[in-house]
């Protein structure tokens, strides 16, 4: 096996490079003032295009297929607001002799915050798994999430003000959902020729990744936030992040095989099941920690969010290239 060959086994093909470029490039050159504003109407359009084009790949049966998985859609939300809570509890106790509140406080919010949306149906697709039932199940996710996360939050963290914002489920709706109804609407017009242009949704899928990602990285930089920290807090933030992500992660692998799950659903589980939004999470720290120090508090997201899609990415990729020598 030639070492170009071994690099795309794990994960660092082309786009994992692409993934890394963008983060130096965010670190080096942020979007500032109007070109952030730019990049994020930018990614905006690349998502709801996204969803456009899975709404008329998509067969109605298949959609009615992924809803009716009752078991898989429970185990993804008992994930995402039962067993990360749990997670996030534990951590926040053992971490906060060392780290500031603030940051114990952010360590608790990944916890509760619901899956994402586009990139987990992204890294789904990218793996072979069951795109349906990823969108349903993330869609749920953020659905529920814009209660459920401020419920929780009220319960286990000090929180100024309460409720949740009802535009974040129009956002939602419009962004998301209702591309991917048109797209179901026009699919008896043009679902053929995009099942033809295969190429065409892989590179939405990856394209509004990388948008995510420098658009996410390049306020976190504007804002200073990695300036207002120790390095060695810094350190500890870092691996409490790739801990909690692991255990999660791993415990999802777990219980897809112990409950005999077909590879394309445990696909789902993975990365629906692991993944925190850091979409849903910036406007709702907002409301919910209204007054208090909010860019210490999304750190922790932050930092998580990069992690995500650096590891998601790595294992989408190598799902592809074994299916991909499967097929062969």
């Amino acid at each position: 096996m030639s070492f170009g060959t071994r690099l795309k086994s794990l994960g660092f093909d082309t786009y994992m490079l692409l993934l890394i470029g963008t983060v130096v490039l965010a670190t080096i050159l942020p979007a500032r003032g109007i070109a952030a504003d730019v990049v994020s109407h930018a990614t905006t359009y690349a998502v709801a295009l996204l969803f456009f084009i899975y709404g008329a790949r998509l067969d109605t049966a298949s959609i009615v297929a992924g809803i009716a998985n009752w078991r898989l859609q429970g185990l993804v939300l008992a994930s995402t607001f039962i067993a990360f809570p749990i997670i996030g509890i534990i951590f926040s106790i053992i971490l906060a002799p060392v780290l500031p509140p603030e940051i114990i406080v952010g360590i608790i919010y990944i916890s509760i915050l619901p899956s994402t949306v586009q990139s987990s149906i992204a890294f789904t697709s990218m793996a072979g798994g069951n795109v349906p039932a990823a969108v349903c199940a993330a869609s749920v996710s953020n659905l529920l999430g814009v209660i459920v996360t401020p419920l929780l939050a009220g319960a286990l963290i000090h929180t100024n003000g309460g409720g949740f914002d009802g535009q974040a489920i129009i956002d939602i709706g419009v962004q998301l959902l209702l591309p991917f109804i048109v797209g179901q609407a026009l699919r008896p017009l043009i679902g053929n020729w995009i099942k033809r242009h295969g190429k065409l949704t892989r590179i939405v899928d990856r394209g509004s990744i990388l948008l995510i990602v420098y658009s996410a990285f390049s306020a976190g930089v504007v804002a200073g936030i990695w300036s207002q920290v120790e390095p060695w807090e810094l350190a500890i933030m870092v691996v409490a992040d790739i801990v909690m992500l692991a255990i999660i992660m791993v415990g999802t692998v777990a219980v897809g095989r112990a409950s005999k799950m077909p590879y394309a659903d445990a696909i789902v589980l993975l990365f629906c099941g692991s993944k925190k939004s850091l979409a849903s999470g910036l406007p709702m720290a907002n409301i919910l920690f209204a007054g208090r120090s909010i860019g210490l508090i999304v750190l922790p997201i932050m930092i998580f969010h990069q992690i995500q899609l650096f590891v998601c990415a790595v294992i989408a990729q190598r799902s592809a290239y074994r299916n991909a020598l499967a097929a062969e």
